[in-house]
């Protein structure tokens, strides 16, 4: 018996590992979801894994089940792919967090849906589904407890294609509510910890040195972060993370975390507005210790992600120089622009739901604005988003950065990292003839909004 496993590409991002000016290989840097699938698999099934970033779906491959993952802008790709292998009579299982946050819709293109954690339920969906005796969407009464996880068989996928980092998970999920997070609606606000002993000997046994922890919020609960980066320092292994801003609240702990290991941190730093913190209750976000918490992170040689969205309630056109501004007087490293998305699911979703004015999830890829915005056009926001990633990708702008990141602390264990990820976002500048104009400087800025949506 042979299972195939894909994670299906919409749009620009299909194939685009192949694309020259990344070089042939992606910063996808995983695919834990299948391979925790696969893991899953008894031992006596064939696994093949296919992401369709950076090749092709093997259409003709015979195989008697196929599983594929997907976040929204994906699902209708993943839908295509689920009718053309039933269509050849091949059952079809959807798993990953659009099918979980919307599983009567991915019912019906598949033969099954796992909603949830695929940890206790897969051999049983594999033997029922192909028996033809499926039940619809499979679902864990309560999250699967961490404990004794399999190893993901890595070398199911296509080393090659990917950035030389190998991925681990400590734990899942996020306490926090941010009204416009999926995460935080797929698990429910619950963050569940692997045994730090178990997790440590992962890591152990990975090749390189170099490794991320694809975790949503990675110090979530302090004292357990506390007891797995002290476990990490003999090995002597460097690592990035996702972790929220109150990791640099402690100086001992963020210097505890360089020291075993870490160079870098995504931060949802989301804006410069206080009032847009609070209209999504981003609650452990402060704009006032936005400073503060870069500096230290920089102080013991740690690099800043920023994870930047435009388009909250009380942006204004001029949001997108302020916001390139300020992470310039930041010296924030690598961002990543995204324009407020309501995605399925999700309680923001529900607030706007007579706002959204496109339903094509495609277009739910942080790229396109899909709702009506009381202060600015959908064109300017797609526009300001793009001149801002334009703007802050410049080459100058990118040099630099570099200069002023060789005057920190551990410079030197950084500086690959932030060089590659900088030139390859001006890759996709480049690639995707990124232009834009700042709204605040147009005519365009000028929009009014309709009655209903000003409070006219």
């Amino acid at each position: 018996m042979k299972i195939l496993l894909i994670a299906p590409a919409s749009g620009k991002w299909r194939n685009i590992g192949r694309a020259p000016v990344f070089n042939g290989r992606t910063f996808r840097f995983s695919l834990l979801s299948l391979l925790s699938v696969a893991a899953e698999t008894p031992s006596d099934i064939e696994v093949q894994i296919v992401d369709e970033q950076i090749e092709q779906v093997p259409w003709d491959e015979r195989v008697d089940l196929v599983g594929i993952t997907c976040m929204t802008a994906a699902a209708p790709r993943a839908y295509e792919i689920a009718a053309r292998f039933r269509k050849r009579g091949v059952p079809v299982v959807l798993g990953g967090m659009h099918p979980t946050l919307c599983p009567e819709e991915a019912a019906q293109h598949a033969d099954a849906v796992v909603a949830g954690d695929v940890e206790g339920l897969w051999p049983r969906v594999i033997e029922e589904v192909c028996a033809g005796r499926s039940r619809g969407i499979y679902r864990n009464p309560t999250p699967p407890v961490l404990r004794g996880l399999k190893r993901p068989p890595r070398h199911l996928l296509r080393r090659n294609g990917y950035a030389p980092l190998d991925a681990v998970q400590a734990t899942r999920g996020c306490p926090y509510g941010c009204e416009f997070c999926s995460v935080s609606a797929y698990h429910h606000r619950i963050h569940r910890q692997r045994p730090v002993e178990e997790v440590v000997a992962e890591i152990a046994e990975l090749p390189g040195r170099f490794f991320v922890f694809s975790d949503d919020n990675l110090v979530a609960d302090r004292a357990y972060a506390r007891s797995l980066f002290t476990a990490l320092r003999p090995l002597r292994k460097r690592w990035i993370t996702q972790a929220s801003l109150e990791m640099a609240d402690d100086d001992a702990f963020v210097r505890l975390a360089a020291d075993a290991g870490c160079l870098g941190i995504f931060l949802g730093i989301e804006t410069f507005s206080a009032a847009n913190l609070d209209a999504v209750r981003k609650t452990c976000n402060r704009v006032e210790k936005y400073r503060t918490a870069i500096r230290r992170l920089h102080s013991h040689g740690i690099g800043i992600e920023a994870g930047i969205v435009l388009g909250f309630p009380h942006d204004q056109p001029d949001v997108f120089e302020r916001t390139l501004r300020m992470l310039d007087e930041l010296e924030v490293d690598v961002v990543l622009p995204s324009i407020l998305t309501p995605l399925p699911g999700t309680p923001l979703f529900a607030q706007m739901k007579d706002r959204i004015l496109d339903r094509d999830w495609t277009h739910y890829d942080f790229d396109h604005a899909v709702f009506q915005h009381s202060n600015m056009s959908t064109e300017d926001l797609e526009a300001g988003q793009a001149w801002l990633t334009r703007e802050f990708y410049r080459p100058w702008r990118i040099a630099r950065r570099v200069w002023r990141h060789l005057r920190r602390p551990r410079a030197l264990a950084f500086l690959p990292f932030l060089a590659i990820v900088n030139v390859a976002f001006y890759g996709r500048v480049v690639r995707w003839h990124l232009r834009g104009w700042n709204p605040a400087r147009t005519s365009a800025a000028t929009f009014s909004p309709a009655p209903h949506l000003s409070g006219a």
